[in-house]
């Protein structure tokens, strides 16, 4: 090899993608799904939701320093962490289902990269103009005035949209407007503004710069969802066998030979990826569909029917190559894979409800305290000590009554108590020690150790709830 010999370069420099306007009933249901999205998003943190005065009256809090997690009239206790892990479990079956039916529906329409690029592809598009006008600002070598005004307030309107999302996700982890009066008037901690700054920038970043580099070098989706894609699955395709030979469609000798493309190239030009669905499935495709639209529009304006880029399964080609009608979309969708998701997806979520409201409303946890055994107090009577944790899950303060259940001998106090009854203030967990003891020559006294049950009632409700232990004797 020569010295004059350069070695091919593996990287090819990034050039700007930028899609054109398109209308049509994929780009509509785009719109509305991220309508609903980002609606959900930035208006969630301040609805509120009346849970009496001594709770928090915003409808979704993720309350961290009390370990608590409100959702409208749920609220997950640290314990009940199996209800969080659930949903987790339900929001993988649901990618798992929607993936082997319809492809990768969630990074079209619902990814947040894909709705976040989306609001800023439609900024950059109200500003600079629709496709054409953004490629000659782009070409333009030279800094006027005009493109730098057009820059900046394009990066200004991106930044803005990065400091509302940044802004929208701290409220969900405190009182939303009592943390925005903290925030504009600087008293916020610090940890809010250095996420906010975080999410700002990388909202900033991702949706206005790095786009669909995020989906294929840095997503692991592409690659995850071959796993869950087979023959049946409905995706994008383009149906090579129909629209080829490609060629423009005008009076001539030939124009019988040709295809129904006409290689205006509409499919490529709003692809938000920058890919030519002609040339087969590729791991860039989000099947996002607008290049369905585009394509639609362009037959309606030929005269060809519609349909030559489509959601299509790879097991119908081979029947529409040989001029059979294509299965019917629902035998596609309802398979034993999809089933099969479906029926585990469905099972979690009852399992989950069937839990939800199950749940008991007080709840207690006994301790023994085991250094020492036990005392022998003066009058040779033997006592046992526990540490009973009560929590309300009551809006208010709740009376709770303690009592034992066992031999008769035993009884039962409170430190700190003159009777056996405690208040546990609202929404929390109270510690009480309890003493257990048994008279001297008693038969708890003398054994080696005597099953109870401790219960606790809830005087206000009636709601009881117990625990059993062992009361530990001299024979110990």
């Amino acid at each position: 090899m020569s010295d004059s010999s350069q070695a091919p370069s593996l990287y090819a420099a990034r050039e700007p993608i930028f899609p054109r306007r398109v209308s049509g009933k994929f780009r509509t249901l785009k719109w509305v799904i991220m309508a609903v999205t980002l609606g959900i998003y930035y208006l969630l943190p301040w609805i509120r939701w009346d849970r009496g005065p001594e709770l928090p009256d915003q409808a979704v809090l993720l309350d961290l320093a009390g370990r608590r997690f409100y959702f409208f009239w749920i609220e997950i206790w640290p314990h009940e962490f199996y209800f969080v892990a659930g949903l987790l479990i339900m929001a993988g079956l649901g990618l798992f289902l929607f993936t082997s039916a319809l492809g990768r529906v969630w990074c079209g329409y619902a990814c947040p990269q894909t709705v976040w690029t989306d609001l800023f592809i439609l900024v950059e598009r109200w500003i600079e103009g629709d496709r054409n006008a953004r490629l000659r600002l782009h070409r333009q070598k030279k800094w006027d005035f005009k493109k730098a005004r057009l820059r900046m307030t394009k990066w200004v309107a991106w930044l803005l949209i990065g400091l509302a999302t940044g802004g929208a996700w701290v409220f969900y982890f405190a009182d939303a407007p009592t943390l925005l009066h903290d925030l504009v008037t600087g008293q916020a901690h610090p940890v809010a503004y250095t996420t906010m700054a975080i999410l700002t920038f990388t909202t900033f970043f991702f949706g206005g710069f790095a786009r669909e580099q995020i989906c294929i070098y840095a997503c692991p989706w592409p690659r995850i969802q071959a796993a869950m894609m087979d023959e049946d699955t409905l995706t994008v395709g383009y149906r090579d066998w129909r629209g080829e030979p490609r060629g423009k469609h005008r009076k001539s000798a030939d124009a019988d030979q040709k295809g129904d493309c006409i290689d205006c190239m509409a499919c490529v030009n709003v692809c938000p990826m920058g890919i030519d669905i002609r040339k087969g499935q590729q791991m860039e495709c989000i099947t996002c569909a607008l290049c369905i639209d585009a394509c639609d529009d362009i037959m309606a304006k030929v005269g060809k029917p519609r349909g030559l880029i489509d959601y299509m399964a790879l097991s119908d080609e081979t029947n529409e190559r040989a001029g059979k009608p294509p299965r019917p979309v629902w035998k596609h969708i309802l398979r034993p894979r999809t089933i099969m998701y479906t029926t585990l997806w469905g099972g979690v979520g009852l399992a989950l409800v069937f839990a939800l409201f199950i749940r008991a409303d007080i709840n207690m946890t006994v301790a023994p305290v085991r250094n020492p055994t036990y005392v022998t107090l003066s009058d040779g009577t033997i006592r046992n000590t526990y540490d009973v944790r009560l929590s309300n899950k009551h809006g208010e303060p709740r009376l709770f009554e303690l009592s034992i259940v066992g031999d008769p001998a035993l009884s039962v106090s409170l430190e700190g108590e003159e009777s056996v009854t405690v208040q546990v203030p609202a929404d929390s967990a109270s510690l009480q020690r309890v003493y257990i003891a048994a008279p001297r020559g008693s038969a708890p006294a003398e054994a080696e150790n005597t099953g109870l049950r401790i219960w606790v009632e809830d005087l206000t409700s009636g709601e009881r709830a117990y625990r059993d232990t062992t009361f530990n004797g001299r024979g110990n």
